[in-house]
C-alpha cells in the first residue's frame, strides 16, 4: 500500500522515534525534494508564482493535516511556503510524517 493511501494514527509518545536506517527506507517512498533534517524533522520548500498559489495550497495542506489528526509547521511568505514534519510526542520522526508528506506530495 502506498504511503499516501494510508491513514495516520494517533501517537501518544511512548513508542522510539525513527531510527536513521529506519528513516532512510521511508524518506525514499517520499518526493525528493524533502529533506531530513537532524533524523527529527522532513522538510520541504514550495514556490509558487503568487500570494494567491501560496495561500491556495497551504489552505489544502491544512484540510489534509486536519482530516489525519497531524499538523506540520508552515512558514509562508508571498510566493513560498515552507512545511516541516514531526511527531512531537515521540520526539523525531514516526511514519505519520512520511504518509502526510506522500499525501502533500500529491497536491
Amino acid at each position: 500500500m502506498k504511503l499516501s493511501e494510508k491513514r495516520c494514527v494517533p501517537c501518544e509518545g511512548g513508542m522510539p522515534a525513527f531510527s536513521k536506517q529506519k528513516t532512510a527506507k521511508y524518506i525514499s517512498k517520499i518526493n525528493k525534494a524533502w529533506k531530513v533534517v537532524g533524523n527529527k524533522k522532513l522538510r520541504r520548500e514550495f514556490k509558487f508564482l503568487n500570494f494567491v498559489e501560496t495561500m491556495g495550497f497551504v489552505n489544502e495542506v491544512a484540510l489534509i493535516a486536519q482530516a489525519e489528526d497531524h499538523h506540520p509547521d508552515m512558514q509562508i511568505s508571498y510566493s513560498n511556503a515552507v512545511i516541516e514534519l514531526w511527531t512531537h510526542a515521540v520526539g523525531g520522526l514516526s511514519e505519520n510524517d512520511f504518509i502526510l508528506a506522500a499525501k502533500i506530495d500529491e497536491l
